[in-house]
Formats: structure tokens, sequence, C-alpha cells
């Protein structure tokens, strides 16, 4: 690729999969990036549930993401994914103020911690499915924000194939959430079974299997991008540096 075309990332690889690899490991922040967007939250999902005090589920979930920022800050690395943890711990503690201000009980108010999770899961699976099949991947859209042209990869039916690839099974821990989540939260937002029920339904759906099914879909992507099978077609053009 000729010198002035601008990209953030230049890695030497031979097949696309080495190459998606890598610009993937870039935007999704690798293991420490999605440990940092995570912890916070399900501290805060645990205590809130085990206590419901949300001065103390606040507090500790606050402290663990700013603990995380100051070791970015001090290490001068990106603190994207630090911020990402604070952004879901404010959503969640405004629907549960929301339903505190609307005279909710303490139920009420673990049950509306849950909602927003819920709708951004329902939206990003949306998106994902649309994406897919409109032929513009998402991931894909991740790899162009990463080297600096959102849209060169299209160009690369390689590539388009296994981003394509790699999004059903990114939105596959989501789609499964929203579909055993969001029937158990109407359920318990319209009494027809206990609130409490519901949120204790919801915390083992959250934390149980939320996260073996997060697991489980990135071994898969793991798992695809780590076959190597598919070499680079000669097109410079497609934005994914490969020296």
């Amino acid at each position: 690729m000729s010198s002035d075309r601008p990209t953030r990332s230049a890695v030497s690889v031979d097949t696309v999969e080495a190459l998606v690899r890598a610009q993937m490991a870039t935007a999704l922040g690798g293991r420490r990036g999605m440990v940092e967007a995570g912890i916070p939250g399900i501290l805060f999902t645990i205590l809130w549930l085990t206590t419901k005090d949300l001065r103390t589920a606040l507090i500790v979930s606050v402290a663990a993401a700013a603990a995380c920022l100051v070791v970015r800050l001090v290490q001068r690395s990106t603190v994207q994914y630090v911020l990402n943890a604070f952004f879901a711990i404010g959503i969640g503690w405004v629907f549960v103020r929301i339903a505190a201000s609307s005279g909710g009980s303490e139920s009420d108010q673990a049950l509306a911690f849950f909602l927003p999770g819920i709708l951004v899961s329902l939206g990003y699976t949306v998106v994902m499915v649309l994406s897919c099949l409109a032929g513009w991947p998402f991931v894909g859209f991740m790899l162009g924000s990463v080297t600096g042209d959102p849209t060169a990869w299209h160009a690369d039916r390689q590539v388009v194939r296994l981003c394509t690839r790699l999004t059903w099974l990114f939105l596959l821990p989501g789609a499964i959430g929203v579909l055993l989540q969001g029937p158990v939260w109407l359920l318990g937002w319209s009494d027809t079974i206990d609130v409490d029920l519901a949120v204790l339904l919801l915390g083992i759906l959250r934390l149980g299997l939320g996260w073996p099914l997060r697991i489980g879909a990135w071994g898969a992507m793991i798992w695809l991008l780590a076959r190597d099978a598919t070499p680079i077609e000669d097109q410079p053009h497609h934005g994914l540096a490969a020296d």
C-alpha cells in the first residue's frame, strides 16, 4: 500500500483471518479492554441484587472503574473501554432513579436497572442482523474504525464474507439474552409474576448465562480467525494494511 494512504495500523499478514484478527484485537481492546468494560457492571449487578443498596452498588462499581481509569492514565494508554463502563453504570443508575421517583419499590428499581441493557442488546441485534442482510456486516465497520477508512474493507469480498460470519457470532449472545430476558422483564413489569422472582431470574440470566454465551461466541470467533485459511487477494485498496 502506498505510503500516502492514511491508516492507523499496519500488520504483516498473509491471510484474511490474520488480518481481521489483528484489527479486531485493537477494536475490542483485547482481554483487558473487555474486562475493564464488563467488571464494574457485573459488580453493580451482584451488589444491587444481593443488598438492594443503590449507594453501595454504585460506589463499588464506580470505584472499580475509577481504579482501572487511574491505571490507564498512569500508563498513558487509551481510556475508551473504561469510559464504556462508566457509561453503562450511569445509564443503569438513571433508570433506577426514574423508577424511584415514580414511587417504585426497591424491587421495581432493581427491575428497572435491567431494562437499558435489554434495550441496548435489542438495538445492537437489530442493527447487526440488518447489516449482514444488507451485505455490510457490522464487524467490518469496527475494523474500519481502527484503520481510519470506515468502508474500504468492503472492496475485498473475502473480508466481507469473514466479517459477516463474525458479525453473526458477535450478535448471538445479545440476541439470546433479549429473547430470554425480555419476556421475563415484561412479566415482572406487568405483575404477571412476582417482581422479586423476575429480578432473580434476570440476574441469573445475565450473570449465569450471559457471560458463558459471550465467552462461547468469542471462542468461536477466535477459532474462526485462527484457521488462517483464506489468502489475501491482491487488493491494496481494501484499507486494511497488509504489508
